[in-house]
């Protein structure tokens, strides 16, 4: 018989709108392909850009909040194993799936520390001080709490690993480093892809309802692109992705050269056609999805500290600048020298095989899901102050769902 995964889902998987859409696709294939029993729930509403889980042979429903009816679903279903999207979500349907199914594993896929992403948007805006003073607020205290009331969380970053267990204390066996699960390049891949004399004109990509790349997108607006634009004349930036409000296609304007493209259903078609990626993130979290797709498409790239985090060496420096001169200074020398350009793609494909191997990785994960499947109870007993934190889960969570529900059965 196959076990049973229930993913439980912050949002519909959107993969071509955003990194956190991929990075779920990617856990779900690893599922699939070690044959359990996949079922996708999320309360959120179905988007027009949401992919169709039921093609793809996952079994789909669509939840409540604070509702009883999520008890008798999961009563029925009983799965071995419950995948959290984020630790909202953990929080919502945790409790419940401790009551109905104490024996069933919890994971939680932090997609990245939401925690991290406040500190720095908040830092971001006094542009005086660092954010470490600003890790320990409220969105920490209730998504490390998530992490100790599971059996094992998914941590994408290595930065952010080493941030968990140095700055929180927490203990590796609750915690697995799992980045994004790339596909190798093959030789024949990369012949495909266009060289440097059949490129042109800048672009950026990324979700505009995800803050970071607003923030980012104004920054290019306001700061950076007059004085790229005005040392490359012809050259031009095309700015594509999922939810453009009426604010951000304002931004367009040709005569500057700014063009505003929104939604782009192939992403690799475009980036095989541009020759630099803009991406100067000043927050944010977690592995930066578009700087993923452009390696894995032979597009060099300009970013920040931040957007490079948990991808790059600090040897390999050449493309990670924070000054915005320095930022200005390096997007023109790659759009312009054709050998910094060619050295900097031959880099990211090596980054990519060397640190971000599919294989390797699905192989740690099944590892460890392994040792967890004939051990939980065990660890559970060893952990504490999960026991504790999902003692008083169940008293406040578990009550206020409750009188939430009861509240608007009345009204």
């Amino acid at each position: 018989m196959k076990d049973k995964i229930l993913i439980i889902g912050f949002v519909w998987p959107e993969p071509k709108s955003s990194a956190a859409g991929s990075r779920m696709m990617q856990l779900i294939s690893f599922f699939k392909s070690r044959h359990y029993e996949v079922t996708f729930v999320s309360s959120s509403t179905l988007s027009k850009n949401a992919i169709d889980l039921a093609k793809l042979g996952i079994h789909t429903a669509s939840i409540q909040l604070n509702s009883s009816t999520f008890d008798t679903f999961i009563k029925e279903l009983q799965p071995d194993l419950v995948l959290f999207d984020r630790f909202m979500t953990e929080e919502q349907y945790g409790w419940r799936v401790s009551e109905h199914c104490p024996n069933a594993i919890k994971i939680l896929d932090t997609e990245d520390l939401h925690f991290l992403r406040r500190a720095r948007q908040k830092a971001s805006k006094s542009r005086e001080n660092g954010y470490s003073l600003d890790l320990f607020n409220d969105t920490a205290k209730r998504e490390i709490a998530s992490i100790y009331r599971c059996d094992l969380s998914l941590i994408i970053s290595e930065f952010e690993m080493q941030l968990l267990t140095e700055t929180f204390h927490l203990v590796q066996n609750l915690l697995c480093y799992l980045p994004f699960l790339v596909d190798d390049l093959s030789t024949s891949d990369i012949e495909k892809h266009q060289p440097f004399e059949n490129r042109q004109h800048f672009m950026t990509i990324g979700n505009f309802l995800h803050e970071p790349n607003y923030d980012a997108l104004m920054y290019l607006k306001k700061t950076l692109w007059e004085p790229i634009k005005k040392a490359l004349p012809h050259a031009e930036l095309h700015n594509y992705g999922a939810y453009a409000s009426e604010k951000v296609s304002q931004l367009h304007n040709e005569r500057e050269g700014f063009y505003i493209k929104g939604f782009t259903e192939d992403v690799n078609s475009v980036m095989q056609t541009s020759k630099v990626l803009l991406a100067p993130l000043r927050f944010g979290a977690g592995l930066k999805g578009k700087l993923f797709d452009a390696m894995r498409n032979g597009l060099p790239f300009v970013s920040s500290s931040i957007g490079a985090e948990g991808i790059f060496d600090t040897s390999q420096t050449g493309c990670i600048c924070d000054d915005s001169q320095a930022f200005i200074d390096r997007a023109i020398k790659l759009y312009l020298d054709q050998s910094v350009w060619a050295s900097q793609q031959v880099m990211g494909y090596e980054v990519l095989a060397s640190k971000f191997s599919k294989l390797e990785f699905e192989h740690v994960f099944e590892e460890r899901l392994s040792v967890l499947k004939a051990n939980y109870l065990s660890g559970r007993q060893q952990n504490f102050i999960g026991q504790l934190l999902q003692f008083h889960n169940l008293q406040s969570t578990k009550y206020m769902s409750k009188w939430i529900e009861l509240k608007n059965r009345k009204s």
